[in-house]
């Protein structure tokens, strides 16, 4: 009996040995892990507003809704970088980059996520449809970033606005530092007219509101 016991023991330990091995705990290199820039500079003629924002986290597709660096070889296929990542899930990354983006425009009151509470005068709902590298005909690489927007009004329980920005950067080489890089252009572009398009927007129906009850 005592053999038997010994038996069943020393197999439990050889299976989570085998456990151990399977996770990989401990073993190799971390991967390199990347974040991008905010948006810092904005036109003049950007309104200043007195109202507030909520920026909503950006739907995605499950290729891209990951930490994972994505990059299309072709248009139909969809891998990764093996040792590199997002500091974060790309939406909710791109979420950060756009309320930061805002708070530095210093043309709007209060902006920030629905999970603080904010009452918010506007909902900004947003799908991330593109952002992955991609390899061209050449065999050089770029990035492609596009993001939907639906500016909502939610006292009136409606889309006020809606528009679509793409932006399409060539990387300077296959490194994937200048990968990053590359990425780190296409969203600054996309966010700059973002959040250009989202302040003149927003503005222009408080104030057709404005002169609604004026009149």
């Amino acid at each position: 009996m005592m053999r038997a016991l010994r038996s069943v023991f020393a197999a439990a330990v050889v299976a989570i040995g085998l456990s151990a091995c399977s996770l990989n705990l401990g073993g190799g290199p971390p991967p390199d892990l990347y974040t991008l820039s905010p948006k810092s500079t904005f036109a003049k003629d950007i309104p200043n507003v007195d109202w507030q924002l909520v920026v909503e986290e950006p739907s995605a597709a499950k290729g891209i809704d990951t930490d994972r660096i994505a990059i299309a070889p072709t248009p139909l296929e969809v891998k990764y970088f093996a040792s590199s990542r997002w500091a974060d899930r790309a939406p909710r990354m791109v979420q950060a980059l756009m309320i930061q983006s805002f708070e530095n425009s210093k043309r709007i009151v209060s902006v920030g996520r629905q999970s603080l509470g904010l009452r918010s005068d506007y909902v900004l709902k947003t799908e991330l449809r593109e952002f992955q590298a991609e390899k061209n005909q050449d065999g050089s690489t770029s990035v492609r970033v596009r993001l939907n927007l639906k500016l909502v009004r939610p006292s009136l329980g409606q889309i006020v606005a809606s528009q679509s920005f793409e932006s399409f950067k060539p990387a300077a080489s296959e490194n994937i530092p200048d990968i990053v890089n590359a990425f780190d252009d296409a969203v600054g572009a996309v966010l700059k007219r973002a959040v250009a398009w989202t302040l003149t927007e927003g503005e222009k129906s408080m104030t057709k509101d404005r002169r609604r009850r004026d009149s």
